[in-house]
């Protein structure tokens, strides 16, 4: 009597669990998307969702907001951390971890008396009310970049160094653009440190005064407004249950496979229809939308810059 066949998802599900207890992907490593795993295991979409579904099942992996499916922590005792002295240092890092954790909404005095340990009326011994804990917490988390490169590198080399740093701070903490908006900025010091240096980077260039600012606040535009959709996945997250692959696969799956739909959009055809060349879809990375949006971004500063001094040459 033949043995019977090990159905494809648990033999992918086999695999990916080797990985994480050998630790080829560690507590908080992103598990490969839905798409990623069809493409390595030659399987369809449906089968690879089965197999993360048995990873998820099993407490192997939970889906955590702002960074996707992930592998889970592993399970440890009770340390016995002493408690450490209430200062208004560790009051901002308690209110920075709810606001990563939960989301700004959750921040609130009671919660982080509550994170301290002690009464709500004993934080005002650091902060004068909810509105200062908020400018705090931002001012501190713009203070923990930090910057290598010399004076003397080129101009698209020290603006890529902030933008990248910048982005950074932004995707660790997305709620900051929620605390002052683009068109009405904060006088925070940290950040007016992080403008000043990315405006003596841009010096270089010869650009008008208003010209350079407005580059300027182009380049935190970028990263703002790309970084603020790790919050809205968060509250997404929240309120589906659904990771933002597993929402797409649920909303573009049928209509793709739809000629008669297909038929219609020749051009999405080409890239996702049966014979696309995107055939296991499109999973949008953030980070590399970054790193294109800035490229695109400096080119044409570059090209507009050149153009400036050619023009102001002629006379």
């Amino acid at each position: 009597m033949s043995e019977p066949i090990e159905p494809p998802y648990v033999r992918i599900a086999a695999e990916l669990t080797r990985r994480i207890t050998e630790r080829k992907l560690s507590a908080g490593d992103k598990v490969p998307s839905t798409r990623q795993v069809a493409q390595e295991f030659g399987v369809a979409l449906a089968t690879a969702t089965k197999a993360l579904d048995v990873l998820r099942s099993e407490g192997l992996v939970i889906t955590r907001p702002r960074s996707g499916t992930v592998v889970a922590p592993r399970r440890a005792g009770n340390s016995g951390e002493p408690v450490t002295e209430l200062t208004r240092e560790r009051v901002l890092a308690e209110a920075v971890s709810i606001a990563d954790a939960e989301g700004l909404e959750a921040v609130s005095m009671r919660a982080v008396a509550g994170r301290c340990g002690v009464a709500p009326m004993t934080l005002y011994r650091f902060v004068e009310g909810k509105d200062e804990l908020l400018m705090a917490m931002s001012d501190s988390v713009y203070g923990t970049p930090s910057f290598e490169f010399a004076e003397s590198e080129p101009w698209r080399t020290r603006v890529e160094a902030v933008a990248t740093a910048l982005w950074r701070v932004h995707r660790a903490h997305p709620w900051l653009g929620l605390v002052h908006p683009l068109t009405r900025p904060l006088p925070l010091p940290n950040l007016l440190g992080i403008s000043d240096r990315l405006l003596g980077s841009l010096e270089v260039l010869g650009l008008p005064p208003k010209l350079q600012f407005d580059v300027h606040v182009l380049v935190y535009s970028h990263i703002v407004g790309l970084a603020s959709n790790f919050e809205r996945e968060d509250i997404a997250v929240s309120d589906t249950g659904l990771s933002s692959e597993e929402w797409t696969d649920l909303q573009y799956l049928p209509p793709v496979n739809d000629k008669s739909i297909m038929n219609r959009y020749p051009h999405f055809a080409k890239l996702f229809g049966h014979f696309g060349s995107l055939p296991y879809g499109y999973d949008m990375d953030l980070d590399e939308m970054f790193q294109l949006g800035l490229n695109l971004l400096l080119d044409g500063v570059e090209a507009l810059a050149a153009r400036l001094a050619a023009k102001g040459a002629q006379g």
